[in-house]
């Protein structure tokens, strides 16, 4: 347990120099910071870790991070994704899940990522997101409205449990749909007002 807690500080301490989620608004100094206390929060919660200071001596050799530990794959996957696709991807979730239960805005970030994963459809996040007629908020322009701070967060989360989900491919709201095809697809959960589907 102790192993895995230097490991998530490890990537704390990495990201002082690398920002996971760009400032969206205001002090970007404080942004950042306010995102990386998110990070370390998700993280200690997934891995339910005790964050306390008597485990830092650990993560530093002379102030520098310790070369001999090395971040849980998951991580590594979180840390390529780029500022600009992080960005896109949280745009949609505001979009798609405003108003939606926390859970839900991670499931439609996931349902993105799944795609990209998946044969049958781009290899993008942006391919993904701008695929005809795949996502109403492109549709209808507001995909371009700023994402708030949940809907990067819920993007980040995503991003680290690739692989731990459902591989959920599409949404939609029961009530609102106007698509028959839609729901000749196996539901195989339902958070909020929307329906995940394999």
């Amino acid at each position: 347990m102790k192993k895995l807690f230097t490991l998530l500080l490890t990537m704390i301490l990495v990201m002082g120099s690398y920002t996971i989620l760009p400032a969206i608004q205001g002090n970007a100094e404080a942004e950042k910071s306010t995102q990386n206390g998110d990070i370390v929060k998700l993280l200690c919660g997934k891995y339910d870790i005790d964050k306390t200071e008597n485990h830092l001596k650990n993560v530093c050799l002379d102030d520098e991070i310790n070369p001999l530990l090395t971040l849980p794959e998951n991580i590594e996957k979180a840390l390529t994704i780029s500022d600009k696709e992080k960005k896109l991807l949280a745009q949609l979730v505001h979009a798609e899940a405003k108003g939606e239960p926390y859970v839900g805005k991670v499931a439609v970030a996931t349902v993105v990522l799944n795609r990209v994963e998946h044969e049958e459809f781009p290899d993008t996040i942006a391919e993904v997101i701008y695929e005809e007629n795949a996502f109403e908020p492109v549709q209808n322009d507001s995909i371009n409205e700023p994402a708030d701070k949940d809907a990067y967060k819920a993007v980040t989360e995503a991003l680290l449990d690739q692989g731990n989900e459902e591989e959920a491919l599409f949404f939609y709201n029961p009530d609102t749909t106007t698509s028959d095809w839609i729901f000749t697809r196996e539901v195989i959960k339902i958070i909020g007002n929307h329906a995940f589907a394999i």
